[in-house]
């Protein structure tokens, strides 16, 4: 039985008519977590929302790189590898590409796949090889003690920056975006209700779905998100993408983002200014989610947008490649290993 062709992203992966619960996706090991850290919740939301999806366990894989976010595998009653630093999106791509009849899950953090990582995550979005990648982002090396990270802001203080950062912040979303790839969202920890939304649409979305995570570090970089936590100001600087909807944000939608008819880019404006720009996430010219993905302040994070930025359709990499493994047969025959390594590019040492 494969999965239901309403989520095209597990098409061809196993289900199972068993009922399942949170419990049978927690796994028998102890979390090591620090107290408090906002990986717990991305965790109980995970392991709440996969029954749902209604996939036989042992079809699920998560793979991992090194940091705290890459315990993750640790903590899953599924399959699961805790692999080497930054290179869980190569790993996970030969995993995805020879098992379709499996869900394939990449774990990772801000330093793990932005720094030593950053080529091998931005060739698996531009392959678009059919993972869910999520990426937790504390905007600070946890694992490592406090150092600065490639998504710290600038000027930022830390034991290996004692007089502030130089560097510019990358932007995960931007970069997913200038990368083209098909699904790039955005979500925080402590907001149960759209992380579990966000996430079900990456799930059930076919090709590379890339979530960045807002995730709190309440050791070494605590309240880094709390400009769009607070419950009293939040809807002040925090902007809820809705496809088909006009992106307006504010207490009372008082603020909207309009194009400058001048410039071209996007400001954020008056909420009643009829040029006020309506989202579509499933637009093929990813422009407008790009000029979205720009306006937060990279220090403050105020006027951050959340959300679905890009959903659009394209052949994965794994589709291609076994279309093009049939026309060879077809057209020339199963191959010949044998042949293959004593053919004419091999010559002899010695």
């Amino acid at each position: 039985m494969t999965a239901d062709i309403g989520m095209p992203g597990l098409a061809g992966v196993p289900t199972t008519s068993t009922t399942q619960t949170k419990k049978d996706f927690t796994s028998d090991q102890e979390v090591r977590w620090c107290p408090g850290c906002g990986d717990y919740a991305v965790l109980a939301t995970v392991q709440g929302f996969l029954p749902d999806l209604g996939l036989a366990r042992e079809n699920i894989v998560f793979v991992s790189g090194i940091g705290c976010s890459s315990r993750f595998p640790y903590y899953m009653n599924t399959y699961g590898m805790h692999s080497i630093h930054g290179r869980a999106p190569t790993i996970a791509t030969g995993l995805a590409a020879s098992r379709p009849d499996l869900s394939v899950w990449v774990i990772t953090g801000d330093g793990d796949a932005l720094s030593i990582g950053g080529n091998h995550l931005i060739h698996a979005l531009r392959r678009n090889v059919n993972l869910t990648i999520l990426l937790f982002n504390n905007r600070i090396y946890g694992l490592t003690k406090g150092q600065y990270s490639p998504t710290s802001e600038q000027g930022k203080i830390t034991k290996s920056t004692p007089m502030g950062s130089l560097e510019s912040p990358f932007n995960p979303v931007s970069l997913a975006l200038g990368a083209e790839a098909t699904f790039v969202a955005r979500t925080i920890d402590s907001d149960r209700a759209h992380l579990t939304s966000v996430l079900s649409a990456a799930a059930a979305h076919r090709g590379t779905s890339l979530v960045e995570i807002y995730q709190n570090c309440n050791i070494f970089n605590d309240g880094a998100f709390e400009i769009l936590k607070d419950r009293e100001n939040r809807d002040e600087v925090l902007i809820r993408l809705e496809h088909g909807e006009p992106v307006r944000f504010g207490t009372d939608g008082q603020y909207g983002v309009r194009r400058n008819p001048t410039t071209g880019s996007l400001e954020v404006g008056a909420g009643d200014d009829p040029n006020v720009v309506v989202h579509d996430a499933t637009a093929d010219d990813p422009t407008q989610a790009f000029a979205l993905s720009r306006l937060a302040d990279p220090g403050s994070l105020a006027r951050s947008p959340i959300g679905i930025f890009r959903q659009v359709d394209r052949p994965t990499y794994g589709d291609l490649m076994t279309e093009q493994v049939d026309r060879a047969v077809e057209t020339k025959g199963p191959g010949d290993l044998t042949a293959l390594l004593h053919g004419a590019d091999t010559w002899t040492v010695g």
